[in-house]
């Protein structure tokens, strides 16, 4: 039944504002929640909804992107025809610029001759910097029913708004009556940056705001055609981590230590699916302790573990506390080292006595590779 919806993943972004987690990698293969990756959510969604073709947008930094996604195996993208296919910006060199992507509209026209191949006739647009399990077969449905030229995923507002994120208010009908582009007091519905719509359609826009040098979806679409196109909104009440700061990600990070998110997020009906790796039951020294934490296989405790989450092959060594903190693949914390709200990326050590304190509201991030 979806095998008319294609989806489109932009994948092209390193934001700066996460600092230390997108030195050595693009904002959509930031890990999160112990054992995944940004990106794993939107593909999930999509191939949980029957989406058997998905494009990735990518530009630069993205090699730990392609190493985690390979083939697409693990998501059953692995095909001889369709499936998972990379769009790296030297397949399209006549077509876009020699920098950075400035936008959507800016990304679409450096893919364009791929987006002409498209066979199905509906286009799912999405980021990868979101960790939500939305259904995507009801949004179809939903937008079929609706006649509308453009389907938009909003939720609505939360009493703590992400940065640097676009509003919609909608009439009572549910169409888009006004696009708020970042402002600096949210009001509406928040945008997911999640749209539907026809292929005709996309390739009309993008040929119109190719050619008048358009290159944000948002305000050459969304804000400027809304009174010409029939926008409407899918309205997701479920549970949304938007990633765009240091800050954000501990706090949604943390959020996943609550069952009932992780309840909303990790669901039997529509699971989401990581790269696979074959790695030995956690090991609990006699002296560890571990209390309301996430632990992924691997890892080795002989310390005490508090209020945390630890990616796979951590090692807390004896007599080291770790309170508060997010420990990606790898780390090592040795003997009687102390470390409290921080994040620590990919193979980080943190020497045996050091003490590093950060605050639940500016926690420490330390950089990939580091010795501290």
């Amino acid at each position: 039944m979806m095998n008319t919806l294609h989806g489109i993943i932009f994948s092209y972004l390193s934001n700066p504002d996460l600092r230390e987690l997108t030195q050595h990698r693009n904002t959509c293969s930031v890990p999160y929640g112990g054992r995944f990756r940004l990106i794993d959510f939107m593909l999930s969604n999509m191939v949980n909804a029957g989406v058997a073709d998905v494009g990735l947008i990518a530009h630069t930094n993205y090699q730990s992107l392609l190493d985690h996604i390979g083939s697409g195996k693990e998501w059953d993208l692995s095909r001889n025809r369709g499936g998972l296919r990379i769009l790296p910006p030297f397949g399209y060199v006549n077509k876009i610029r020699s920098d950075n992507y400035r936008g959507r509209m800016d990304a679409l026209a450096g893919v364009y001759s791929y987006l002409q191949n498209i066979k199905q006739k509906y286009v799912v647009l999405a980021g990868g910097d979101v960790a939500v399990n939305l259904d995507l077969r009801e949004m179809y449905h939903a937008h079929k029913a609706s006649g509308a030229d453009i389907t938009v995923a909003c939720t609505p507002l939360s009493d703590n708004p992400t940065p640097n994120s676009d509003y919609f208010l909608l009439d009572d009908d549910g169409r888009v009556s006004d696009v708020l582009l970042q402002p600096a007091v949210p009001q509406g519905y928040e945008s997911l940056e999640v749209c539907l719509l026809s292929k005709e359609l996309l390739l009309a826009l993008v040929d119109h705001c190719t050619a008048h040098n358009i290159p944000s979806f948002s305000q050459g679409v969304l804000l400027s055609m809304r009174h010409k196109l029939n926008i409407h909104a899918y309205t997701f009440g479920g549970y949304v981590a938007r990633i765009r700061t240091v800050s954000n990600y501990f706090t949604h990070s943390m959020d996943l230590l609550d069952p009932q998110v992780r309840g909303q997020l990790f669901t039997a009906d529509r699971p989401i699916r990581t790269k696979e790796q074959s790695n030995p039951s956690t090991y609990y020294g006699p002296h560890s302790k571990s209390v309301n934490s996430l632990t992924a296989d691997g890892c080795i405790i002989e310390g005490e573990v508090d209020n945390s989450i630890l990616f796979r092959g951590v090692r807390v060594e004896q007599g080291a506390k770790v309170s508060n903190c997010i420990l990606m693949q790898g780390t090592v914390v040795e003997s009687n080292a102390m470390l409290k709200c921080a994040i620590a990326d990919k193979n980080v050590v943190v020497s045996s006595g050091r003490m590093l304190m950060g605050h639940i509201t500016y926690p420490l991030a330390i950089a990939k590779n580091e010795i501290v």
